[in-house]
């Protein structure tokens, strides 16, 4: 099932933890709008990174939405944009490092409610971007030093 042009509902729901348990990650009913929004604010953020007709920047999609209990498994608070379905972890390497993916975004218009540039310390790297329906634009870093505002 599509959720926007670019993006499906398996591409948000997929899970190799949920997988590797045996269950699912599919959302209740009345997160499907909230899961078209974010798919939609994820669309403006692929066509802010270039892609066109002749030229495609894939975004992959790392994590999406997490149901309560897989939230829980990998070890996130239930107050996890992620469990609402507002969220998304992604990577765009055609484009470039997740630094220059949220220098890209806080320098738009693109109405995001919150966008970390995330790390751990063996060197994972990644986007997390969430929209709601009245976004704050907070950009951050995460990182082994901790949470912060986004230097740029």
């Amino acid at each position: 099932m599509k959720l926007s042009p670019n993006f499906t509902l398996d591409e948000f729901t997929r899970s190799a933890t949920a997988i590797s348990r045996g269950w699912t990650n599919d959302p209740d009913p009345e997160l499907m709008p909230t899961l078209r929004r974010t798919a939609a604010g994820l669309e403006l953020i692929r066509d802010l990174l270039g892609s066109t007709v002749s030229h495609v920047v894939p975004i992959i999609i790392t994590s999406g939405l997490r149901v309560l209990r897989l939230n829980r498994a990998i070890g996130s608070r239930d107050s996890s944009q992620h469990v609402r379905g507002e969220a998304v972890d992604f990577v765009a390497p055609r484009f470039g490092t997740p630094a220059q993916i949220v220098r890209a975004v806080v320098a738009s218009t693109i109405p995001y409610d919150q966008i970390i540039s995330e790390s751990t310390k063996n060197g994972a790297r990644w986007v997390h971007v969430s929209f709601t329906a009245d976004g704050r634009r907070q950009a951050l870093e995460i990182d082994s030093n901790g949470v912060r505002e986004w230097g740029g």
